[in-house]
C-alpha cells in the first residue's frame, strides 16, 4: 500500500504547518542497520600525535615516486570541461597488450577498491557471507558490511592465508572469497599452485577474487598465473592497481579482468566516467615505462631484505618479521620492547608506520619499504630502541 500525505504513518512523523507538512523534531532519515555497524576505512597516518608532518611509511606508497613518463603526461593540457572516456578504451587496450589479455575482459575503476565493491555488491547481500583470511586487507569486511552481508574470516596459518582453512570456512551462504596475494598487512604470498587448489575446492557459484594490488613486486615469472586462472574459468576475477609499484596512488586507477559475464556485472555497477582524464593519461604513460616498474621492484627487494636482516639480528629482543613479497614488512614486538614504544620512537625519528590493533595485531607494525636513507634511519631507530649501537 502506498503512503500518501493523509496516511496515518505520515501524520505520525509530520505535523501540519501554515506552509505545509513539517518534520517532527525527533524524525530523521534512518540508515539500514548494517550500515550503522560500519566503521569508516582508516588510512595510514602522516602526522604525529602533535600534528607534526612525518615521512609516511604507513601507506605502502612507492618511495621512488612516479614514472617520469607519467609525470610528463600529467602536465599535458586537457580541457577540464570535457568528460573522460567512460570506457577507458585506450587504457584497457594498453593493459591488455602489456599483460597478454583480452581488452573486452577488462574494466577500469577508481582504484581497485571501487571494482572490488562492485563485484561484492553484485553477488552478496543480507543473509550471504563474504570470506577472507583472518589477516587480510582491512577493506574486505567493509565490502561485506556495505551490502548487508556477513564478513567471515578464516583462521590463518602463521599469519598467512591457509587454503585448507579457507575451504573449511565455505558454507552454502558463501558468495565471494577475497584473497589478497601478496597479502596486506602480512606480505605473505600463496604460490600459483595453492591459488589453483583454492579455486578447485570452491563451488562453481562462488566468486574467487584474487586481489593483486602488490602483484608487480612478485617475481615476474609468477605474475601471469592468476590471469590464466581468470581466463579459463567463469568464477574468477583478478584485480590490479596503479597505486603501488606504478606510483600513481593519487590518481586512483585500478582494473579487473575475468569472464565476460563478471565484467558485465562490474560495468553495470561502477561509476559513470569513473576514471579521470588525468588518471587515464598517467596510467597509459606508466604502462609504457616498464623500466620504472622493474626499478621499483628491484629497489623494494633490496631494501626489504636489508630491513629483514636487521630485524632478524634483533631476534634476541623479541623482534621478528613475517617473510614478505610486498613492499612492506610486518614486524612483531614480543619482548621487552612493545609496538607502541616503537611507534613513538619512530615518530620521534620522523616516521609514520602502521600500528594494527584494529586488525587483531596489537603487537605488530607494518613498515613500508622507503628510500634507502629512510630505511637506514629506521634500522638505527629500532637498534637504539633495543639498546644496541646504531
Amino acid at each position: 500500500m502506498s503512503i500518501t500525505a493523509t496516511s496515518p504513518a505520515v501524520f505520525a512523523l509530520y505535523s501540519r504547518g501554515q506552509t505545509g507538512y513539517r518534520a517532527h523534531p525527533m524524525s530523521r532519515p534512518t540508515p539500514k542497520p548494517w550500515i550503522e555497524q560500519i566503521h569508516a576505512y582508516v588510512p595510514g597516518k602522516s602526522r604525529s600525535a602533535s600534528g607534526r608532518p612525518l615521512t609516511k611509511l604507513s601507506a605502502n606508497e612507492n618511495p621512488l615516486g612516479s614514472s617520469p613518463a607519467a609525470l610528463a603526461a600529467l602536465v599535458e593540457g586537457h580541457n577540464p570541461a570535457d568528460y573522460p572516456d567512460p570506457d577507458a578504451r585506450a587504457l584497457r587496450e594498453t593493459i591488455a597488450a602489456v599483460h597478454g589479455l583480452d581488452p573486452m575482459r577488462i574494466v577500469c575503476g577508481t582504484g581497485s577498491g571501487e571494482l572490488l565493491h562492485c563485484a561484492v555488491q553484485a553477488l552478496a547481500g543480507p543473509g550471504d557471507e563474504v570470506l577472507a583470511s583472518r589477516y587480510s586487507f582491512s577493506l574486505y569486511p567493509l565490502l561485506a558490511q556495505k551490502v548487508g552481508a556477513t564478513a567471515v574470516l578464516a583462521a590463518d596459518d602463521a599469519y598467512a592465508a591457509s587454503v585448507d582453512n579457507l575451504l573449511a570456512a565455505v558454507t552454502p551462504a558463501t558468495k565471494v572469497v577475497l584473497l589478497d596475494n601478496p597479502n596486506n598487512p602480512v606480505g605473505s604470498f600463496l604460490p600459483p599452485s595453492e591459488v589453483a587448489r583454492l579455486h578447485a575446492g570452491l563451488p562453481a557459484e562462488v566468486l574467487l577474487i584474487v586481489d593483486e594490488a602488490y602483484g608487480e613486486y612478485v617475481d615476474p615469472a609468477l605474475q601471469r598465473a592468476a590471469f590464466e586462472l581468470a581466463a579459463a574459468h567463469e568464477n574468477v576475477l583478478v584485480s590490479r592497481t596503479f597505486s603501488k609499484a606504478y606510483g600513481l596512488a593519487s590518481e586512483r586507477v585500478g582494473w579487473v579482468t575475468g569472464a565476460p559475464h563478471l565484467i558485465d556485472l562490474v560495468n553495470r555497477l561502477r561509476g559513470a566516467f569513473n576514471v579521470s582524464v588525468s588518471g587515464q593519461k598517467a596510467a597509459l604513460a606508466a604502462l609504457g615505462d616498464q623500466a620504472f616498474v622493474a626499478a621499483s621492484r628491484e629497489h623494494n627487494a633490496r631494501e626489504r631484505a636489508r630491513l629483514a636482516d636487521a630485524i632478524a639480528a634483533l631476534g634476541n629482543h623479541g623482534i621478528s618479521a613475517t617473510p614478505s613479497e610486498a613492499n612492506f614488512l610486518l614486524v612483531h614486538f614480543e619482548g621487552a620492547v612493545i609496538a607502541t614504544q616503537a611507534v613513538e620512537a619512530l615518530s620521534d625519528a620522523g616516521y609514520a608506520v602502521r600500528h594494527l590493533p584494529g586488525q587483531g595485531l596489537p603487537n605488530a607494525l607494518r613498515i613500508t619499504i622507503g628510500k634507502s636513507d629512510d630505511m637506514t634511519r629506521v634500522i638505527a631507530c629500532l637498534r637504539a630502541l633495543c639498546g644496541e649501537a646504531a
